[in-house]
C-alpha cells in the first residue's frame, strides 16, 4: 500500500560523500540507490533533484580572491551533474530504468530538460534525475526541487537530510534542540528555520505543495513515508 503516486526527492550533495567528507562515495551511492529501489517497489513514481556541495560548495568570499557569483553557481550546477550520473549508475546496477535530465544542455551525457518528456518518463516508471538546478545562477537546488516538483505534478516534496527533521536549532550542536513534527510554511519563514531557502518555501506555499523533511541516512525511512507512516517533519 502507498500514500503517494508521484514524489520528488531532494538530495543534498553531502548525501553522496559518505564518511570521506568530500567527493562521491560509491558505497553511499549504492546505499541511496537501494533506498530508492525499496520505495520504487511500492509502485511510486520517483523524480530526484541532487545538489553538488560535496564537490563544489559555492562562491569564495576570501579577502584575496572573490569568485564571481554567476561563475561559482555554474560550477555548482556542473557538480550536480556528476552526482546525478553517479546515482544513475548505481540505480541501473540495481535494475532500475533511469533518465538524467539537465537544465544545461550536454547532449552526450544527459537529456535536455523538457517538462512533457519528464512526465512521460515517470509515467513509464523510469526514475528521473534532474541535474544542473534550474540552469540559472542565484537559484539553489532547493528552489529547483520545488520548481520541478510542481512542473511534473509531484504530490509531495521530500527533503532528505542527515537529521530526523526540522529542529528549533542545529541538533548536532545544541542538545536542547526541539524536533518539530508539523509546521506551516509561514512558521518556517518566520522562525528562519534553515531547512530550505525562503524562495523554495514560498514557492511551495503559493502552490500548496507539502514538504516532508526526514533523515535519509536511516535505512527504510523513504519507504515508510511512501507507505504513509509518520517520519520526519511535515510542512504544509
Amino acid at each position: 500500500m502507498r500514500k503517494f503516486k508521484r514524489i520528488l526527492l531532494k538530495l543534498s550533495g553531502e548525501t553522496f560523500q559518505g564518511k570521506k567528507g568530500y567527493g562521491i562515495s560509491p558505497q553511499e551511492c549504492l546505499r541511496i540507490a537501494r533506498e530508492i529501489k525499496s520505495a520504487y517497489t511500492k509502485g511510486v513514481e520517483i523524480a530526484l533533484v541532487v545538489g553538488g556541495g560535496n564537490i563544489f560548495r559555492g562562491f569564495s568570499k576570501t579577502k584575496d580572491f572573490k569568485m564571481d557569483r554567476s561563475v561559482a553557481d555554474y560550477m555548482g550546477m556542473l557538480a550536480t551533474v556528476l552526482n546525478g550520473l553517479a546515482l544513475q549508475d548505481a540505480l541501473e546496477k540495481l535494475g532500475l530504468d533511469t533518465r538524467v535530465m539537465t537544465a544545461i544542455q550536454m547532449h552526450q551525457i544527459a537529456e535536455p530538460y523538457i517538462r512533457r518528456r519528464a512526465i512521460r518518463h515517470l509515467e513509464k516508471k523510469r526514475v528521473v534525475i534532474f541535474v544542473a538546478g534550474t540552469g540559472n545562477p542565484y537559484f539553489t537546488t532547493d528552489t529547483a526541487a520545488s520548481l520541478r516538483a510542481m512542473e511534473v505534478r509531484a504530490e509531495v516534496l521530500l527533503k532528505g537530510t542527515k537529521v530526523d527533521g526540522v529542529y528549533s536549532s542545529d541538533p548536532l550542536r545544541d542538545s536542547k534542540a526541539k524536533l518539530f513534527k508539523k509546521l506551516s510554511y509561514i512558521e518556517v519563514l518566520n522562525k528562519r528555520l534553515r531547512i530550505m531557502d525562503s524562495t523554495a518555501i514560498t514557492l511551495c506555499m503559493e502552490n500548496s505543495l507539502p514538504i516532508i523533511v526526514f533523515n535519509v541516512n536511516k535505512d527504510g525511512n523513504l519507504k515508510k513515508i511512501i507507505e504513509g507512516r509518520s517520519v520526519g517533519t511535515v510542512i504544509n
